[in-house]
């Protein structure tokens, strides 16, 4: 309305005799005039005969009527703003404004609660952050706008951070363009029922930070110059253009968008100059980099009638939604570097749109924010990424991460139908990683359950000659199962992990979930209620005596003196399996 205080607005309607030229309305010794603009009154016409049909006549009418209001509010608090400052004197004592327009009176009461007052709120912060997650709860508990800005996505801004307060070190909170400090500082303005803290506010003058925009991921982030293009990338280049890319026969196999790594080496011997051992030894690297592969994954690389494809050719390619027409044909970052990237990223988006306790995810927000953005940018990285290279916990916390990120990602753009049936066409959301795809289900079951079958399913995701095999988990670890959130309200909570510490936080995962009606012991009726995830991998977690032992771990001590105690006498005790809320945790 063009003021600069928020203003609540109360309208009520009341009965006024026509208006003449001796009886108009004043407000503050100001006459108001009938707005140019307002409907005129309109003479009776034939239309309104008796013999007009009745529900015509009186559904025009009050048309009419509705369009006269709205229009009278709409021009009316238009003025709102030229009286206010007169008006406002008038009614000092009681902060409220009263003015008349041709059959409505309008009330306007100026809340004086500081809580709804537009601030200049800023921050620095970072994923993760403790106190970081304090300031921003000490915000959201006061109802205070603010601006948050993370360093960690947005690295561009890291710069901004030591410039305006010459230290890296995470919260640093503005007032306006002022510096406040952190968390200490905020917490110093608490004092004496936080009127230190709304002298502050009030006095905050000038910008604060601009909010995160739609920008570059990296601030030193530059266009390569020809001349340093790698000598591999060169090579790519010229082959996608001159390669006799077509479908090919091999005993009794169709192979599709192939080439022969005879007619690479051809190519690369006549084009480049290449001698014939080199040209082999490049093949071999564009395979090793994940530009090309065998058709039927038999090689590495071999000179003769040996069939090879690029990636983007790859069948599976058109279903991963990392992939945007085009390969990456960046270097690869270090596996361990993107797997960071994405748990600080993921961490901000949670931070920023879960709820505090992680059960209830905005799927909305995230999709229209900034850092989602980025995030799905960042996902390229993962296409020719080496996943070799990680350590055996890397590898666990890098795929209970991507799993987790993936189902945001999935719900986000394709939904997800409820039930564990109509599920199944939902975990078949994949990605292109480090040259092959994986779909929800292959890294749940085929990586962290160690190649197991899921659940209805007859076969295991990996084949003995997939080249994903090796990366699936030597050991299964049952608390995976707690560390997977499925999107779903039944499911564990939302997380995200850290390679150093993801034993750890696996362990404390299970005891959450089970501190959260994860588990019910009726000692009379000697029954436990626990959730159907035991029923559906009950090959994870053995039989059922051995289940409950292995639970017993994960329970407070109430809960597992419970347990130990049914578990104690030898005699039988029952196993029952809660019904599972297939709708989504938004």
């Amino acid at each position: 309305m063009g003021l600069e205080v928020e203003e609540s607005i109360r309208t009520t309607t009341q009965s006024t005799e026509p208006e003449t030229p001796s009886s108009q309305k004043i407000l503050n010794k100001v006459i108001l005039q009938p707005h140019a603009l307002l409907p005129k009154p309109v003479p009776p016409t034939a239309s309104h005969r008796k013999d007009v049909d009745v529900s015509t006549a009186f559904g025009n009418f009050f048309h009419q009527r509705r369009h006269v209001l709205s229009s009278a509010i709409s021009r009316g608090i238009s003025t709102l703003k030229r009286h206010n400052d007169d008006a406002s004197k008038k009614n000092k004592n009681d902060g409220v404004t009263e003015f008349d327009l041709s059959g409505l009176k309008v009330f306007v009461a100026v809340r004086n609660d500081v809580s709804v007052l537009p601030r200049r709120i800023s921050f620095f912060s970072r994923s993760n952050c403790r106190e970081c997650g304090a300031v921003r709860s000490f915000f959201r508990e006061r109802a205070l706008r603010f601006v948050e800005i993370n360093v960690d996505v947005f690295a561009e801004r890291e710069k901004e951070l030591l410039e305006r307060t010459g230290s890296a070190t995470v919260p640093k909170i503005f007032f306006g363009d002022k510096l406040i400090g952190g968390l200490v500082e905020l917490n110093a303005l608490r004092k004496d029922g936080n009127k230190e803290l709304e002298r502050r506010l009030k006095e905050a003058e000038g910008e604060g930070l601009a909010a995160p925009a739609y920008g570059f991921d990296e601030a030193a982030e530059e266009v390569e110059e020809e001349e340093a293009v790698e000598e591999v990338l060169k090579v790519v280049r010229v082959l996608r253009q001159r390669l006799p890319i077509q479908d090919r026969v091999l005993k009794m196999k169709i192979a599709r968008n192939c080439f022969a790594g005879s007619e690479l080496v051809e190519l690369l011997v006549r084009h480049h100059g290449y001698a014939l051992t080199k040209a082999v030894e490049i093949g071999k690297q564009l395979c090793k980099k994940h530009f090309i592969h065998h058709v039927f994954g038999e090689n590495d690389f071999e000179e003769g009638n040996h069939f090879y494809r690029f990636v983007e050719h790859e069948p599976f390619i058109s279903k991963c939604f990392n992939f945007r027409g085009a390969t990456n044909d960046s270097e690869p970052k270090a596996a361990a570097a993107v797997c960071d990237r994405l748990t600080k990223i993921m961490f901000a988006i949670l931070e920023s749109y879960a709820s505090e306790d992680r059960q209830r995810v905005d799927y909305v927000a995230i999709g229209k924010s900034e850092e989602f953005r980025r995030y799905v940018n960042m996902t390229q990285d993962l296409q020719r990424v080496n996943l070799l290279e990680l350590s055996e916990n890397e590898t666990l916390a890098f795929f209970l991460n991507l799993y987790n990120a993936m189902i945001i990602h999935a719900i986000i753009r394709v939904g997800c139908e409820e039930g564990v049936i109509n599920r199944r066409s939902f975990s078949d959301f994949q990605y292109l990683i480090g040259g092959h795809s994986y779909s929800l289900s292959t890294i749940k079951n085929g990586i962290l359950r160690s190649n197991r079958r899921s659940p209805y399913s007859l076969i295991k995701p990996f084949g003995s000659g997939d080249r994903r095999l090796e990366l699936a988990l030597v050991k299964l670890n049952p608390l995976v199962h707690f560390g997977l959130c499925n999107g779903t309200k039944s499911s564990p909570k939302v997380r995200f992990f850290s390679p150093y510490r993801v034993a750890e936080e696996l362990r404390c995962a299970a005891r959450e979930f089970f501190e959260n009606d994860g588990i019910e012991v009726e000692l009379e009726k000697r029954t436990i209620h626990i959730t159907p995830i035991f029923k559906w991998y009950s090959g994870d977690f053995g039989q059922e005596i051995n289940m409950l032992k292995w639970i017993i771990n994960y329970l407070d001590a109430n809960k597992a003196g419970l347990l130990t105690h049914l578990l104690g006498d030898g005699a039988h005790v029952n196993v029952s399996y809660m019904s599972y809320d297939w709708s989504i945790n938004s």
